[in-house]
């Protein structure tokens, strides 16, 4: 669990986040939405510990980051994984490289011991012959694959995930969401994902925290989402005719 209490963060003398203060539940899929602006990304970039807050606290399982030694800080990295909106791959590596890199930089364990650590989370995340090809010579949803694939290899406590569905056809983006929320469930991950996608909002949006000009205008679950009437979230959620359609559909079968 993540705990997040008054944060705030300027830059320049411009308030970005003003005062946000929620929980990210273990063993959900808490996802981050809001327009452009809003301040989804310095939010995220901020619980990784890239931008200090100006004021506030993040507890991870409790434990307060601020009094966080430099050493207790290196061993928090190794309980996090990441997935990069880019996949952020290494282009001069294989698939099986990439994934054992985290291993290489943080772990002490023997090459063997890392190629069958890799080849696990290869096949947990139904990639089975591609260890030896490089990023290039995949397809783009294969490469999300190995992006998640490397984040979990550490077997992480959180797992933080920037606009994974970028660049992904809607097909491929589904099977990229049930992916990361079955991981989650499976390992009781504590996982935070920065979208703009409505479909990955409506599938797994377990918990969802809306933030609107740095402020956290709403929160709930994707169940809820429908029921709402704070018009800055109906305004930014049902922009398209298709998801007015579908919050009419599910109101009408509530009534019945």
């Amino acid at each position: 669990m993540i705990e997040v209490n008054n944060i705030k963060k300027s830059f320049d003398g411009v308030e970005v986040l003003k005062g946000i203060t929620t929980t990210f539940e273990k063993g959900k899929t808490n996802l981050i939405i809001g327009q452009s602006g809003s301040g989804k990304t310095v939010f995220l970039k901020t619980l990784l510990g890239l931008f200090k807050p100006d004021d506030g606290t993040i507890l991870f399982d409790g434990k307060d980051y601020r009094t966080f030694t430099e050493e207790q800080k290196r061993d928090l990295r190794t309980e996090i994984g990441m997935v990069f909106q880019g996949s952020a791959l290494f282009d001069s590596m294989t698939v099986e490289e990439n994934v054992m890199f985290p291993m290489r930089m943080f772990s002490k364990k023997s090459k063997s011991e890392m190629q069958d650590r890799a080849d696990f989370v290869l096949k947990r995340v139904k990639l089975f012959d591609a260890h030896h090809k490089y990023p290039a010579e995949t397809s783009g949803g294969m490469q999300k694959r190995v992006a998640i694939a490397r984040a979990i290899v550490m077997k992480p406590k959180y797992l933080f995930c920037d606009e994974p569905n970028s660049g992904l056809d809607p097909k491929t983006a589904i099977v990229i969401d049930n992916l990361i929320q079955e991981i989650t469930e499976e390992y009781d991950i504590t996982t935070v994902i920065n979208t703009h996608d409505m479909n990955s909002v409506m599938e797994i949006g377990k918990k969802i925290i809306f933030l609107k000009n740095g402020h956290k205008a709403w929160e709930g679950t994707n169940k809820q989402i429908f029921k709402t009437d704070n018009k800055s979230v109906t305004d930014f959620v049902y922009s398209s005719d298709l998801f007015k359609k579908v919050r009419e559909v599910y109101l009408k079968e509530l009534e019945d």
